[in-house]
């Protein structure tokens, strides 16, 4: 039998802290989440891993559940891709949940954690305080001028919808087109945490931190929220507010078509 015919497709849910880290994807001096996710698997699967991801994260950037997947002959218990695997791996990132799909193709799609994800979900955590905390440093951002959660939850009506997310897109992204779909944008503020929550299709590189930057530019009154509207239909990222730093962002959530029966579990954040 061909070892290709043997080879099974390993889901993962992943979650780690991105601030060790110079961000998701493999990198030749290694200090990425892949290069060592992909070392700890070795060690389990006793041959060389490559995985696939949902959605690119950059340095600092954390995963509350990043959605990962590979393809080995290997027999293991479905255990053993989540305790083996994080006996491998430092305390920054671990294997939540792990599972071998029956099938890769099912009414002729084939599974892939990037091109068969439905929509993604981000969350953005700002402390709004004059004086900055040491306890929150790398996983939250910060702001010490005051914020209007009003007005820049008015900014952020003017990107639902599928729009040219240009004005928020990296010079050097790699995305094939700049449309995406914004199915969804909150903003709910507790004390002095602001939390953002977008929902979209797909991201831009830096897309989410470029928004937020354009959104404390209203949040601070140096702009009106229609403003928001000028700088989307410009589709200039020089227009937009610079990129800001990555400490508050997660991936939150990967959404797929029920069919693949994914055990994915939901991380709650301490927001009511």
């Amino acid at each position: 039998m061909a070892l290709e015919s043997r080879l099974k497709r390993i889901v993962l849910g992943i979650q780690y802290d991105g601030q060790p880290w110079l961000g998701w994807q493999s990198q030749p001096h290694g200090q990425t989440v892949q290069d060592r996710l992909e070392h700890a698997l070795e060690c389990i699967a006793t041959h060389p891993v490559s995985v696939s991801c949902a959605g690119r994260t950059d340095a600092g950037v954390h995963a509350l559940e990043q959605v990962v997947h590979f393809d080995t002959a290997i027999e293991r218990p479905l255990n053993s891709w989540v305790r083996g695997v994080n006996a491998h791996l430092p305390r920054s990132i671990a294997v939540r949940w792990s599972t071998a799909l029956d099938s890769t193709v099912l009414d002729g799609q084939e599974f892939h954690s990037r091109y068969s994800a439905r929509a993604r979900t981000y969350h953005y955590i700002l402390y709004n305080n004059p004086v900055r905390s040491p306890l929150f440093a790398g996983r939250v951002g910060w702001v010490f001028r005051p914020l209007d959660v009003v007005k820049m939850r008015e900014a952020a009506q003017f990107l639902l919808g599928e729009h040219d997310f240009s004005s928020f897109r990296a010079t050097y992204c790699q995305a094939k087109s700049p449309v995406k779909q914004m199915h969804a944008i909150t903003l709910r503020r507790q004390g002095d945490l602001i939390l953002f929550t977008f929902k979209a299709s797909a991201f831009l590189h830096h897309m989410v931190r470029n928004i937020i930057g354009s959104l404390v530019v209203v949040g601070t009154g140096n702009q009106e929220p229609v403003w928001m509207k000028h700088v989307l239909e410009t589709r200039d990222r020089s227009i937009a507010a610079p990129t800001f730093m990555p400490d508050g962002l997660y991936l939150a959530k990967v959404d797929f078509d029920a069919k693949w029966n994914l055990p994915q579990q939901e991380f709650a954040l301490p927001f009511n």
